[in-house]
C-alpha cells in the first residue's frame, strides 16, 4: 500500500526548492504560475523540465501545438510576484514586474536572477501532471550575485552565507 497524498506532501515540504515563474505562450495567449517543481535534465542539449497540475489552465495552453514556456527564476526580493503568480486569478498577472519575451515569444522577467526560455521538446503524464521537457533556446543571467527565492517547509525562505564559509 502506497503512502497518503497527504503524507507524501508532509514529507515533501521538508525539500527546499527554488521558486520560478514559468510563463506559457500559446498562440496569442500568455499566462504564468508560480512553480518549484523544476529541474535541469541536460547541458547538451540543453533540456530542462517543469511539471504542471492538469487542473491548471497552464497545462491547457501547454498542451496546444506550438506552445512555447520560460522559466523566470526568482530572487529573495520576489515574493509578492510570486504570490501574484500562485494566487491571482481574475486579472493580469503580468500587470506587475518589468515582462519582455526573448525567442520563443514567452514572457521572460528581466529582473528574475535568470530565465531561460524554451520550446517544447517531450510530454510525459505522470499522475495528476504532466512533466514538460523544454529544450532552452535563450536564457541569460540578470542578477548573478544576489540570493535566490527559496520555499521550505510551507514558507518562503532567504539563503544566508556564513562569514566563515560553513
Amino acid at each position: 500500500m502506497t503512502v497518503s497524498s497527504e503524507e507524501f506532501r508532509d514529507a515533501l515540504r521538508h525539500f527546499p526548492s527554488g521558486v520560478t515563474i514559468v510563463t506559457v505562450r500559446s498562440g496569442e495567449t500568455r499566462h504564468g504560475l508560480t512553480v518549484s517543481a523544476f529541474a535541469s535534465v541536460s547541458p547538451d542539449p540543453p533540456l530542462l523540465l517543469v511539471m504542471v497540475d492538469h487542473r491548471h489552465r497552464a497545462y491547457a495552453l501547454l498542451e496546444e501545438e506550438g506552445a512555447s514556456f520560460a522559466v523566470n527564476i526568482l530572487a529573495h526580493d520576489q515574493i509578492e510576484l510570486s504570490n501574484r503568480f500562485a494566487w491571482v486569478k481574475d486579472e493580469d498577472r503580468f500587470a506587475v514586474g518589468d515582462w519582455t519575451t526573448a525567442k520563443t515569444g514567452a514572457p521572460v522577467l528581466e529582473s528574475a536572477l535568470a530565465w531561460m526560455d524554451c520550446t517544447i521538446h517531450s510530454r510525459s503524464k505522470a499522475g495528476s501532471h504532466t512533466i514538460y521537457v523544454g529544450e532552452v533556446q535563450a536564457s541569460k543571467v540578470e542578477r548573478a550575485d544576489e540570493t535566490p527565492l527559496v520555499y521550505w517547509n510551507r514558507g518562503y525562505r532567504r539563503l544566508h552565507e556564513s562569514a566563515d564559509g560553513d
